[in-house]
Order: C-alpha cells, then structure tokens, then sequence
C-alpha cells in the first residue's frame, strides 16, 4: 500500500463497524479490475473508493477525463481519479445485474435496477479539505464525493467518517441485505473465491449443470476462508480444519495466486493417488500445469531417485514404500538430490504424513520465497501410527507459530448428515487442547444446510446388499442425479469387487479405482460410479455416497479407533445423500443406529 492507501485502510479498519466488509486491491468482475478498495455494507450499500497520494504541488492540471501530473520525468497523463472510480462501479454494477435475484421486483419503480445504491468516490490523502476548496479541483471532483487528508486522521469521529463515505453516493435509499444476496454480490465480483471454480471442479463437471452461471445455489468462499486465501502472506503457514471445510479450495487458490510469481516451481504434494489426480485436473484446466507440479507422496520420491540417478529400492520389496522415502532422506542429506528445489510448496491432507516427510518436504522450499501450506486434520488421519501423533511442528522446520488457522465449520455435508457421522465416531475424535504450533483435534460444526437423513439398512445377506446398491443407485438416476455424482465406498476388497460385478452386469457405469493402477487415474468428468476404498475416498465428495458391509466393521484384526476413523471418513464424503447397507448387526452397526436416533 501507498502510504495513504494505509491510513484510508486504518480508518476503515477503526471506524466501521464489523457488519462492513472492506477489500483492497482485489481484482473484481470477469476483466479483474482492481479497485483501491471495495466496501460493502448490508444497509447502505456498495461503494468503490480511489485513493491518491498525491501533493497539490505536483497536480498542474485536471479535467472530467484526466489529469496531467509533474513528475521527475516530466508531465505524466493520467486518468481523472474519479472517472477511474466511476469506471470501476460501472463494471461491478453491469456485472451484478446480470443476476435476476439482485434486482428490484418487476411491479416496483425501480424494476430492472439493484435492491441496493452503489457509488464511488476519491480520496485525496495529502490535500486537506481547505486547499482543495481553494482550487479549481472542485470544478471536476465533486466535494460530496471526496474525503480528504484531514478528514481520515485518528482523531476524526466515526459517525462522520461514514457520512463522508455514504456521502459518495449519488442515489440512497433504504436496503436490507441478507447474507445469501451478500454471498450473491461476492460470487459475481470475486470469481476467484466460486467454489465451483475450485472445489468443485476437483470432482467432475457435473453433468446437467447449466450453461447459466447464476444458479440458485452459488457455493462461495464464506469470509473467514476468503480473507485467509487472500492474506496467507508469505512465509511457513498451517491451516487446521473440519473435513468438508474448503482446505483443498484455499489450496487451489493458493496455486492460482503464487503461479505467476513465482520463478521457481510448486509442489503440491498428498498421501491418497487419487486427490493428487484430482488436484492435477484442476492444475491442468487452470492452464497451471506448467509452475504447478501435483504428484502424491511416494510418486514424487519415486520420481527423485529417477532424476538424480540414485537406485531405486529392491522391486518387490515388503518395504518397498519405506525405503523409498529413506533413500530420498539420504540422497538429500549426502547432497545427491539438491535442496530448495521449489518456490513453493503445499501439502494437502498434511495429517497422512509421517513426521520425517514433513521435515523433508521443507528442505525443498527455497528459502528466498520461504513459501510452505500445510493443511491438516487430524480426525482424518487414517495412516502410520494406530494413535494420534505427538509432535511440534517446529521440531520439523515448519515455522507456523503465529501464522496458523483453524476452519470448524463444515460446508461439504448436511447438518443431518454432519451430526450422525459425528455422532458415531464422537469418542474417536474428542477435541483436544493444543498449543498453537502442535495439532489440535477439533469438532466440526455445521454450516447449517439441511437434507435428507442418512439411511442405514438392514438386508438379509451380503448378496443382497449387492443387489439393493444397484437398485439404489438406478433409483437416484432416474431422480436426475448423475452417475459421476454418486460413490460406492467400501471397507475390504471383495465388497467393490462383488459391487462392481453387479453394477456392471446391470448395465450401470462404473469405474472400480481398486482395479488396476491405471484405474485410478480416471478423468474426472467421466460419467460413471465411482467405487473406492474408504481410504482412497480421503479429500473427494460426491452427491450421494452409498457405503455396503458396514456389518463387517470393526475388522477383527485392526484397531477399533482407527476403523471408526474410516467410516467416519467414508461418511463425511456426502455433500447430500448417504446410505449404509448391512447384513450383520456389529457393534459398528449399533453405535450407528443410536447415532441416527440421537440426531433424529
């Protein structure tokens, strides 16, 4: 910021209250303009505000369309502050209407206009209000629509800070915004921050879904997610968050933003094959793939030995994944393979990985960007150890204290289905207090979207929860839901291999990720049922999630803990409709019908 820009910042910081949402220097609309600053309030209105620094002594000149400036380069053009400002609401307004739901209802005088005033308006940081009436600038910036130097000091009232800003305002008139139009008015001027544009597009592009961009449902960043992406700032940072509470999202904003400025590469890095998959089709339709490299964990060391010649483990091997991290540790630590090799990197699903990946994963950021993203829950964490870590961060080199996040509110699920997930595996993932640089437990809240209650069905065998996934998915067919929208999620093995059996012979598409390697690198707007481990599910979500065999859980030879943590995890990847099947009545099957009780 400009000196004055950062006194204006202050003031709006110090002088507003918390209902005003205030952006700087955000690109706005499909052109991305950029604003000096954008500020939004639910009763007033929407205002875009110039400001400049400049002296009376160096403006030699200024008309309605631009004004001549005396530089040390001489006479310097530039456009009249105020057109500028103009220019920029302009754009916001024909963009914003553009949505029906944003304008006046048709039997209304101002039928075909916003529900709410816009305006715009200057601030001259270094003229004081006396010298500018003492000039001709009043002939071309209207006194209404600036504030000047005097006027935006510590000092100044609140009350009259803001007639000054509403002031700006050409028209008013009373307005009530709620937050669904507010959330509304940030799709259309942010797309940066759509969900569709990120999350979303990490599933599929999903089919029916119309060439209207304005739909009744608009999915936005909510703003505590919106002013991380947009602040995460420069250095090591760790973001600590619910399942289904936009981590991936903030990640894939992270990308876009650090592309065109960094030299070097980014690394974005996962445990689960198929979320890098994911994660790389959103790189690739972003037209990134060329500053963003995606691999999953064991991929990328794979692929290190590869480059820098040093001898893959003994193929075969029972230890094969382990030594090929360890061969990595050492190839870096004898200098083989080079450190810094990145301008950034960012971990998805960081609670997946063991303490010595992270600390090397850091060696590979260069120190002069220092750019790390570690996104972790440790609710999720299905790998490694059977108990839940204990480590600091710091003692791994990451340098998150002061720069973590925590994000509680669930988006991705319904409250119904949120609550008897949560309800189920609530013993398994306590919250638990933890230092600022260790890793916290938490409890995931909902957002508050409701739907359907999730279902859990008693068959008389196996085969016929087969049958009955068939039946149900050709059922949500038929409601229109499509078939890239639906998952089969499944504990062991011969569950996906007798279901996609079934599905196939029914004619049903499917696409079986446990089938092959090749198989899981499925394009991701592949119209089929998607049938997954629960471990391969970790950071997807899909519409409707069915989970056969939850009679077979807890498996007698695995950890109950870490079982709960599983079906949790399969649970949580439905956005709307979740259905479990069984034949057996485990005590998986109990806790789950109590928790369907508790939350009914």
């Amino acid at each position: 910021m400009t000196s004055g820009e950062r006194r204006f910042a202050q003031r709006l910081e110090s002088h507003l209250e918390d209902d005003y949402l205030c952006w700087y220097d955000v690109p706005v609309g499909p052109t991305g303009s950029h604003p000096d600053f954008v500020v939004l309030h639910p009763r007033r209105g929407l205002l875009v505000v110039e400001v400049k620094d400049w002296k009376l002594g160096t403006i030699q000149s200024m008309d309605k369309s631009s004004v001549a400036l005396v530089t040390e380069r001489g006479i310097k053009r530039q456009l009249n502050p105020l057109e500028q400002a103009r220019h920029y609401a302009h754009q916001v307004k024909q963009v914003l209407e553009g949505d029906r739901s944003l304008l006046a209802a048709a039997d209304s005088p101002y039928a075909g206009r916003l529900v709410f005033p816009w305006g715009f308006g200057v601030v001259l940081a270094n003229i004081s209000r006396k010298a500018f009436q003492e000039t001709n600038l009043i002939e071309v910036l209207p006194a209404e629509r600036v504030i000047c130097q005097d006027e935006m000091v510590e000092s100044t009232e609140p009350e009259r800070f803001q007639r000054q800003l509403w002031s700006m305002f050409g028209v008013t008139f009373p307005c009530t915004l709620s937050m669904p139009p507010v959330d509304r008015i940030r799709w259309h001027m942010f797309p940066d921050i759509r969900v569709n544009s990120v999350q979303a597009t990490l599933l599929a592009d999903r089919e029916g879904e119309s060439a209207n961009p304005v739909s009744d449902l608009l999915r936005v960043m909510d703003l505590q997610q919106e002013r991380l992406a947009r602040g995460l700032g420069e250095g090591h940072r760790v973001i600590h968050g619910v399942a289904g509470s936009g981590k991936t999202m903030i990640l894939g904003y992270r990308c876009a933003h650090l592309a065109p400025l960094l030299l070097k590469p980014i690394l974005v890095l996962c445990y689960n094959a198929v979320l890098a998959t994911r994660l790389d089709h959103f790189v690739s339709e972003r037209n990134l793939d060329e500053k963003v490299n995606v691999r999953n964990f064991h991929g990328w060391c794979f692929d290190q030995l590869k480059l820098y010649h040093v001898p893959l483990p003994e193929n075969g091997a029972t230890d094969f994944a382990d030594q090929l991290v360890k061969k990595v540790i050492d190839g870096v630590e004898r200098g083989q393979i080079p450190r810094a090799q990145y301008g950034a990197v960012l971990i998805d699903e960081g609670h997946d990985f063991q303490p010595e990946w992270l600390q090397l994963v850091v060696q590979m950021v260069d120190p002069n960007t220092n750019s790390l993203l570690v996104l972790y829950d440790d609710a999720q964490t299905l790998y490694g150890e059977k108990t839940r870590r204990n480590f600091s961060f710091a003692k791994l080199g990451i340098q998150a204290r002061g720069r973590t996040t925590i994000l509680r509110l669930n988006y991705r699920n319904t409250a119904e289905v949120l609550t008897v997930a949560y309800q189920f595996a609530r013993e398994f993932l306590a919250p638990k207090d933890a230092e600022e640089d260790d890793i916290p437990l938490l409890s995931p809240q909902s957002a508050g979207r409701h739907g359907a209650s999730p279902e859990i069905v008693p068959l008389t065998s196996f085969d016929d929860e087969v049958d009955y996934v068939a039946k149900r998915l050709s059922g949500f067919s038929k409601l229109g839901v499509a078939w890239s929208d639906t998952a089969v999620i499944y504990r062991s093995r011969f569950i996906g291999e007798r279901v996609t059996e079934k599905l196939r012979r029914s004619g049903i598409p499917v696409n079986w990720l446990g089938e092959s390697k090749a198989s899981r690198r499925f394009t991701a707007n592949e119209n089929s049922v998607k049938v997954m481990t629960m471990h391969g599910s970790k950071g997807l979500e899909f519409s409707v999630v069915i989970v056969p065999g939850v009679g077979y859980m807890p498996h007698p030879r695995e950890d109950v803990d870490s079982e709960a943590r599983l079906l949790y995890v399969a649970m949580t990847r439905s956005m709307d409709r979740l259905v479990l099947t069984c034949h057996t009545e485990s005590a998986f099957v109990v806790r789950l019908r109590e928790a369907v009780r508790v939350a009914a």
